[in-house]
């Protein structure tokens, strides 16, 4: 310990504050000094091996922050023997004193505000853009028309007038968003397959199924196939609509579009800093920012105001103060992560064997508690801790995949159907396309007209032709006995 020290008590530097008196702070009508900063200083002082004798030399009027370079400064010059207090370690400062182990973090954080949503009636429409809403009423449509075109043919219940099975089709759609489909016949056809019922996927046991939505039976093979990847897609979309609105209408909603320091230097906005914070240089310098966009505010009393008119989008601010703030603040929130990383510490000249003692003394502080002990006196735990989410409103990116794959599958059922209708066509109507040349508009007016038939009454068409065909041949197999006869009698005579 070197002489110098015992002859005299250590002038500690102490900065007077006038915001974040919690951290250091003149208590009224004397020279005491309190705050966190002084009591873990005190606290590793007491565990230094030797006395260490000192008087706390106030830095500044009390009316504003000082300048902490200024103050850390005083102790490069040896007019303090030490600065103690919320002094940030960054490099400028570590090139003229040494400071000791950090006792805190303190990297810069962005503070936006933030509001709780009005109740509305039309908050069922926030959960998804208005694109995913366009998008999803779309697939809806495609599902109730690509399930018409596979079943009119087949099932009774999708014909009839084209008022009537544009209803079904309409509330077919919308019953598949709620899995209306409790009822279904069997056929003794043993199988093994899937089952939706009551919003559950069942591995079931069953015989041939019909699926029943709301009274419309599903006869069709592909048109299940389609049913089923679509029933798939709504039960993500009905779930993640459901955990959205929940959401929405729970939580509270940040009001700014910053989402963190790189949307924050994207913009235009005013930013707020605390003054006498080395947070303006280091957004001057590094970060790039003008310096006509920053704004110097002296307390959290001006953080509250300044962000509640809007006169600064945001406040960047170390760590520790703006827990302080957050403290008696629930209108605002921390976004992003922290962008730097240091710490307090407390200030000595270069090679000051003090500094190397204070460490230790701080490290036994941390890891017997009592740091720990000292920061949750002074920091106050909150009064208030709302939650955020930054975007609760589905897009259309995290379901874009599921619509491809059931378009897809759609596009490809359908294909399959319509190649199917042209080979049935084509024979079905052999003899009527092998006689004399026909428009094209009337063989296209000929195909629809043959889709739109029922599957019974083409099976009772084909079977009365045959019966027909096998008439007419029958007639002129007779025809041709009787002709052979006569001939055979002609000859003998």
């Amino acid at each position: 310990m070197p002489t110098t020290f015992l002859q005299r008590p250590l002038r500690i530097g102490v900065p007077l504050r006038a915001s974040f008196k919690e951290i250091v702070t003149q208590v009224n009508g004397s020279n005491e000094i309190h705050g966190f900063s002084i009591d873990v200083f005190l606290a590793a002082l007491k565990l230094i091996p030797y006395p260490v004798p000192y008087e706390f030399v106030k830095f500044g009027d009390g009316h504003k922050n000082p300048s902490y370079t200024e103050f850390v400064n005083k102790v490069a010059y040896n007019v303090l023997d030490a600065a103690v207090g919320d002094i940030t370690i960054i490099t400028n400062r570590t090139k003229a004193v040494d400071f000791t182990q950090p006792y805190i973090e303190s990297g810069l954080v962005v503070v936006v505000p933030i509001k709780k949503l009005d109740s509305s009636s039309w908050a069922f429409f926030r959960p998804f853009t208005q694109l995913m809403w366009a998008i999803t009423a779309v697939f809806f449509i495609i599902i109730g028309v690509g399930v018409w075109i596979h079943e009119h043919r087949l099932n009774d219940e999708f014909r009839g007038p084209p008022k009537q099975q544009l209803v079904t089709v309409l509330w077919f759609t919308l019953s598949t968003m709620v899995f209306a489909h409790s009822k279904y016949q069997t056929i003794n056809q043993p199988l093994i397959g899937y089952l939706f019922y009551s919003s559950k996927f069942n591995l079931l046991t069953y015989d041939r199924v019909i699926l029943k939505f709301s009274g419309e039976n599903m006869v069709s093979t592909l048109g299940r196939l389609v049913l089923i990847i679509w029933l798939f897609v709504v039960l993500i979309i009905n779930s993640s609509y459901t955990a959205s609105l929940t959401s929405i209408l729970t939580v509270q909603q940040l009001s700014s579009p910053i989402r963190g320091i790189d949307s924050l230097i994207s913009t235009n906005e005013r930013i707020g800093f605390q003054v006498g914070s080395f947070a303006e240089n280091y957004m001057i310098e590094e970060l790039n920012i003008p310096k006509s966009r920053l704004m110097a505010l002296g307390s959290p009393q001006e953080y509250a105001e300044k962000l509640g008119a809007g006169i600064v989008a945001a406040i960047v601010d170390e760590r520790p103060y703006i827990d302080l703030f957050l403290s008696n603040n629930c209108k605002f929130q921390v976004v992003g992560e922290e962008f730097t990383t240091s710490g307090w510490g407390f200030a000595f000249p270069k090679d000051s064997p003090l500094a190397v003692d204070m460490s230790t003394a701080i490290l036994t502080l941390s890891e017997n508690g009592e740091l720990h002990k000292i920061h949750d006196y002074w920091h106050k735990r909150k009064t208030c801790t709302p939650q955020i989410s930054d975007s609760n409103q589905l897009q259309l990116d995290s379901f874009w995949e599921l619509f491809l794959i059931f378009g897809g599958a759609c596009a490809l059922a359908l294909f399959i159907y319509f190649c199917k209708m042209v080979r049935v066509f084509g024979k079905d109507h052999s003899q009527q396309q092998g006689q004399s040349s026909k428009s094209g508009s009337c063989s296209v007016r000929k195909f629809l007209s043959f889709v739109d038939k029922k599957e019974e009454e083409v099976s009772k068409s084909k079977l009365k032709r045959k019966r027909e065909m096998s008439y007419v041949k029958g007639r002129e197999v007779d025809s041709r006995n009787r002709s052979n006869r006569i001939q055979a009698e002609f000859d003998e005579e």
